[in-house]
């Protein structure tokens, strides 16, 4: 008799989305802050030829999910990059639309 133990199932996660968030928000810009027991982050819409950005929404989430979403952010952005070939920054000098 073997003595293995059965492999775990995996977890069906159900997703809803409330019909007000289907359609999503456009972003430019975000402003990153953390402490001790959180990152927040503020997502902007800034519209062209203005100098004033719209918080559109605020994530507020534990170090260890920030890491795991930075860990997905460098994953998706990869398979981009090989689908579609590199992203390419602005000059050095540029802070780009991430703000810290």
């Amino acid at each position: 008799m073997s003595n293995t133990e059965p492999k775990p199932q995996p977890v069906q996660l159900v997703i809803h989305i409330d019909e007000s968030k289907v359609g999503g928000d456009y972003i430019n810009m975000a402003r990153i802050h953390h402490n001790q027991t959180e990152f927040v982050i503020d997502t902007m819409f800034l519209p062209p030829q203005t100098h004033q950005a719209r918080v559109t929404s605020r994530i507020i989430m534990h170090p260890l999910h920030a890491k795991y979403l930075l860990r997905a952010l460098q994953h998706n952005v990869q398979m981009y990059e090989q689908q579609f070939g590199e992203i390419q920054l602005g000059p050095p000098n540029q802070s780009g639309p991430i703000m810290h």
